[in-house]
C-alpha cells in the first residue's frame, strides 16, 4: 500500500546516533527501523544530522521519498520514514551567569543539514559528538538556522530538565525571551521532556502560544527507549512541510495528541540528592529543607514539579482551550517485567528471553506495542499473555498506577498490588 494513502503518523521526532556520547552502538538506521515496526512509529527523526560521519551514513543507508522526507534504501514496503534532525547545545552568558540550553532543529534535506554543519563548525566542534556543543546565544543560533533555509524547525529540548533546558534549575531562564531575544518570533514549540506532561506545561500563560510537543531522546533503539514519547498526526499526505504546519498550527483535527511518559516516571520530577541518597523529596519536603541535602550541605537537584511550581500563574488543572490532548503511557517490556516481578529498570530483565517473548507474541496478535498500550482488548491480553500484564495495563489506562516519583537522575519506580483482580 502507498504509504500517502495512511492518514495516522506516529512520529518520534528527537533521537540519537551512535556518533552521540552515552549511546548505544546499535543506534544505526537499519536497528531504528526494525525495533520502530514494533512500536508502532512510522516517522523518525535521524539524529545528530550534523555530524559528518552520520551524514555519510544517512546517504547511503536513506533515500529520499519527497517533499522531505527519506526512506530507508531497498526497503521494500513503505512503513518507517524520516525526518531530518540534530541535537545541538548552546553555552551563553546571559547577565553574569553561565546558561546552557539544548535545542532541537528539524531540516527539509540533508544538504541543509550539512550547509548548517558546515557554517556550525566555527563555534564548536561537529565532529566529536553528534550532539554538539557551540559558544554561542541561542539568538545567534536561531538566526544562523533560518538564514541557511526558512523552512527550519528549532524548539527547546526537554525544556524542564534540571541541566540544559531553557527552563532548568541550574543553568535555565524564567522566559522564552530571555533565551532566544529577537529570534523568539522563529520559535513555534516547546517539548515537554519525559519530567513534565503537557498538563504541567499548561499552567504557564507565557507558552499558550507554543505548541507541545513530546519526542523520545532515545539513545537506544529498544522499544523501551524508542518512541516512548511522540507526537501523532492525521494528515492527507505525509511531508515536511505538513509535519511542521500541523505542529504550528496545533489544529486538532492533523495534530490528535501527545504520547508522554507519566512525569513523576521521569528522572527529575521530584528533589533530591542521590549521591547522599537523599530523595525522592516533594515540593514540600524541598522547600523545608531549603533545597539543601541534609547530609553533604549542597543544592538539591530541584524537581521539575518544583520548578513549574516557581514559574506558573495558573492553578494545577487549568487546560487553555483548543488544548492538544495526550495520553500517558508506560513501555510495554517495562509492564510485562513489573507483572512477572522483575526489576523494570534492569535492561537485562528487559530483553531477557522471558519477557521479550511475551512482548513479540502481543506484538504478533495486535500488530503494535502502541495498539497493545492503548486499545487491545484486555481479555485478549490476557488471553495472549497473563492476567497479571491484563491488570497493569488496565491500570495504565485509567492513569491509576502508583509511581514512586524519580529524582536527581533517578527513574520513577512502579510500586504494584497484585491482590486486584482483572474481572
Amino acid at each position: 500500500m502507498h504509504w500517502d494513502a495512511i492518514l495516522r503518523i506516529y512520529a518520534d521526532l528527537h533521537i540519537h546516533s551512535h556518533y552521540s556520547s552515552a549511546t548505544s552502538s546499535e543506534m544505526v538506521i537499519p536497528e531504528i527501523v526494525r525495533y520502530a515496526k514494533l512500536k508502532g512509529l512510522n516517522l523518525i527523526g535521524t539524529g545528530d544530522a550534523l555530524h559528518p560521519s552520520w551524514i555519510r551514513e544517512l546517504k547511503i543507508t536513506l533515500e529520499p521519498y519527497g517533499d522531505g522526507i527519506y526512506t530507508p534504501v531497498l526497503s521494500g514496503n513503505r512503513e518507517i520514514f524520516f525526518m531530518v534532525q540534530t541535537e545541538v547545545g548552546t553555552v551563553f552568558d546571559l547577565n553574569g551567569e553561565i546558561k546552557r540550553v539544548h535545542h532541537v532543529i528539524l531540516m527539509p534535506s540533508i544538504e541543509v543539514a550539512e550547509q548548517l554543519s558546515d557554517i556550525l563548525s566555527a563555534y564548536g566542534d561537529v565532529n566529536f559528538n553528534g550532539r554538539p556543543v557551540f559558544a554561542m546565544k541561542p539568538a545567534e543560533l536561531v538566526e544562523i538556522v533560518m538564514e541557511v533555509d526558512r523552512r527550519n524547525f528549532i524548539f527547546p529540548a526537554h525544556a524542564w530538565t534540571p541541566w540544559w533546558s531553557i527552563f532548568g534549575s541550574f543553568s535555565g531562564v524564567d522566559r522564552i525571551e530571555d533565551c532566544y531575544e529577537d529570534q523568539v518570533k522563529h520559535v513555534h514549540a516547546i517539548e515537554t521532556g519525559l519530567s513534565s506532561d503537557p498538563a504541567m506545561n499548561w499552567r504557564l500563560s507565557m507558552l499558550d502560544k507554543y505548541a507541545l510537543v513530546s519526542f523520545s531522546d532515545a539513545h537506544s533503539p529498544w522499544p523501551y527507549r524508542l518512541g516512548r514519547e511522540a507526537c501523532v498526526f492525521e494528515l492527507n499526505r505525509l511531508s515536511y512541510d505538513e509535519i511542521i504546519s500541523a505542529i504550528r498550527s496545533r489544529d486538532p483535527r492533523k495534530f490528535l495528541m501527545t504520547i508522554e511518559v507519566d512525569p513523576a516516571y521521569g528522572k527529575y520530577h521530584w528533589s533530591g540528592h542521590r549521591a547522599c541518597g537523599i530523595g525522592p523529596l516533594s515540593p514540600r519536603e524541598a522547600a523545608k529543607l531549603n533545597y539543601i541535602c541534609p547530609i553533604c550541605g549542597r543544592k538539591l537537584t530541584k524537581g521539575v514539579e518544583d520548578r513549574v511550581e516557581e514559574l506558573a500563574d495558573r492553578h494545577p488543572g487549568f487546560k487553555p482551550l483548543n488544548a492538544i490532548p495526550y495520553v500517558k503511557l508506560i513501555s510495554l517490556q517495562e509492564l510485562i517485567a513489573i507483572s512477572m516481578g522483575l526489576d523494570h529498570h534492569n535492561h537485562k530483565n528487559l530483553i531477557s528471553d522471558p519477557v521479550w517473548s511475551i512482548y513479540l507474541k502481543l506484538i504478533g496478535r495486535f500488530g503494535s506495542e502502541y495498539e497493545v498500550l492503548m486499545n487491545a482488548p484486555l481479555t485478549e491480553i490476557a488471553n495472549t499473555s497473563s492476567k497479571r500484564l491484563a491488570l497493569v495495563i488496565r491500570k495504565l489506562r485509567s492513569n491509576s498506577l502508583r509511581i514512586l516519583p524519580g529524582y536527581d537522575g533517578v527513574y520513577g519506580k512502579i510500586i504494584f498490588d497484585f491482590d486486584e483482580k482483572l474481572y
